[in-house]
């Protein structure tokens, strides 16, 4: 396993943020194009350009994918990102224009750092340079999509943890690779699949136990919580020959990985979308295998952005806990 997305041909990211205001944003560049799907559950999304990638429709590939911050704002990094394909002469053949392809999904950070300071064109310009530089495609945790990221807000700001941005990329054998790369954001707690037990979430104040989200939704506690200002956002990449179908199957099977690790997922105050691509630059491969190990990559990476973030804006992470 690797911890780069950039190992799988025809993929490059890169991370921009503002640290001060605990917001930023992540592009998934596929210069040569990758073929694209989208699969969004979950009750409060934030997304453009997705329509085009289901089944039936004109476009095939896709030139980039933004991850941002910034809540609905934050789809405003988008145009920096066609900007910068654009000026590498990078998009569909329009005839009169190449028209860069950028589907692009939100999460919402806005209740720590600055809320009046979102992604913006210049943001999103910049995690292309840093894409294209190999600047900082290894980086997790707190960077990108996701700084000003959180989990476990049921009770409230207070009792919240930090979220982050994480990967994981799984060697298939005979040149084949999937990955995921994930910004992390739920309402719910975030689960090792393995032992069942909560690794980030909803703190009990003052002693700083996890209160166990779903305990608290059995008990009904209504009133005794705010919960909004979530959403998992991520993609899975794989450099297998793919067709658009099985991309958009991909990506509804990688949900698996976000469900086994998200407790609970999906909600109506969560945004959940996972975007797919298939750059084809591999053999062709068989849907069932890369979506699989395409739901154990996203599982992966989720444990990955707690695992690697760090402290921000008052908010704890993992890491202080453990230390």
């Amino acid at each position: 396993m690797a911890n780069s997305l950039n190992i799988i041909p025809g993929v490059q990211v890169g991370h921009a943020q503002d640290f001060a205001a605990a917001t930023g944003c992540t592009v998934i560049l596929t210069p040569a194009g990758a073929v694209g799907g989208v699969d969004q559950r979950g009750g409060a999304p934030g997304t453009r350009e997705t329509d085009l990638l289901r089944p039936m429709h004109l476009v095939e590939k896709v030139h980039a994918v933004l991850l941002t911050g910034g809540s609905a704002f934050g789809l405003a990094a988008a145009d920096g990102v066609m900007r910068w394909l654009e000026e590498n002469s990078i998009g569909f053949n329009a005839h009169v224009a190449q028209v860069p392809v950028v589907p692009a999904a939100v999460l919402f950070d806005l209740g720590i750092g600055r809320a009046d300071i979102r992604p913006d064109g210049a943001m999103g310009y910049a995690a292309c340079q840093a894409a294209a530089s190999n600047l900082n495609s290894s980086a997790a945790g707190t960077i990108g999509a996701g700084t000003g990221a959180t989990v476990g807000k049921i009770l409230g700001q207070a009792a919240q943890m930090k979220g982050g941005i994480g990967t994981a990329v799984i060697d298939l054998g005979q040149g084949l690779w999937v990955g995921a790369l994930i910004a992390v954001n739920c309402l719910g707690d975030v689960i090792n699949p393995a032992s069942g037990t909560i690794l980030a979430g909803a703190r009990k104040l003052p002693d700083g136990d996890f209160v166990d989200t779903m305990q608290v939704l059995k008990m009904r506690m209504m009133g005794s919580f705010t919960g909004s200002g979530n959403t998992i956002i991520g993609v899975v990449a794989t450099n297998a020959l793919l067709s658009k179908e099985a991309v958009n199957k991909v990506a509804q099977m990688a949900h698996d990985g976000l469900a086994r690790t998200v407790r609970p997922a999906h909600t109506m105050l969560d945004g959940d979308t996972i975007f797919a691509l298939a750059t084809c630059q591999g053999e062709a491969a068989e849907v069932n295998l890369i979506g699989a190990y395409g739901a154990e990559a996203t599982a992966l990476a989720i444990v990955d952005a707690v695992q690697q973030a760090t402290s921000l804006a008052g908010v704890p992470a993992l890491r202080d806990l453990l230390s």
